[in-house]
């Protein structure tokens, strides 16, 4: 009987679709010289992670070394890789903090295809609530959110005596999908 149980209660948590689930991260740039500076755009690869729709559940997790910086048309690419190289070694810090994960504590229903999602963000060893409104988008779910990397104890790049830097404000973009 107990085998039965939790037999049904693991069904209803669908793993994501990692081959088709992106997140997206647009770091911005800054300062007096920020016309000098590039934007970048970095892919999160979501490593695992489930949905539970019936009991409002998400978690997922991402490997902070597989994010990877969008190729820049701008930018060569020797200072393509170190922009890389940078962001993997000085600003995640990724041999030390390799993971990067998001738990949901309460998910709220606001229409047929919105929610509020409260949870925990944990991310350069540092763990923060977030709350991030969720919309349906064909069979998947989408978001966006903006956080500030000072919060997660990441100091924002810069250059020129800061006349040249990374804002501390990223937008991140998800699109989730529930392995079918």
């Amino acid at each position: 009987m107990l085998a039965f149980a939790a037999a049904r209660v693991s069904a209803q948590e669908i793993p994501i679709d990692t081959s088709r689930s992106t997140i997206v991260i647009h770091v911005g740039k800054a300062g007096l010289l920020s016309a000098a500076g590039h934007e970048h755009w970095i892919n999160a690869p979501i490593s695992s992670g489930s949905i539970d729709e019936s009991a409002l559940r998400v978690n997922f997790r991402v490997e902070a070394a597989k994010m990877t910086v969008r190729p820049d048309p701008k930018v060569d690419a020797k200072a393509q890789g170190q922009i890389q190289k940078d962001m993997e070694g000085q600003t995640l810090e990724a041999a030390k903090y390799p993971e990067i994960s998001f738990q949901s504590a309460k998910i709220t229903k606001i229409s047929e295809a919105e929610w509020k999602v409260d949870g925990s963000l944990s991310l350069h060893g540092v763990t923060k609530p977030i709350t991030i409104s969720v919309k349906r988008s064909g069979d998947g779910y989408a978001a966006h959110t903006i956080l500030k990397q000072t919060d997660y104890g990441i100091k924002p790049a810069s250059a020129g005596g800061g006349t040249i830097r990374v804002k501390n404000e990223i937008d991140l973009d998800f699109q989730i999908f529930a392995r079918k």
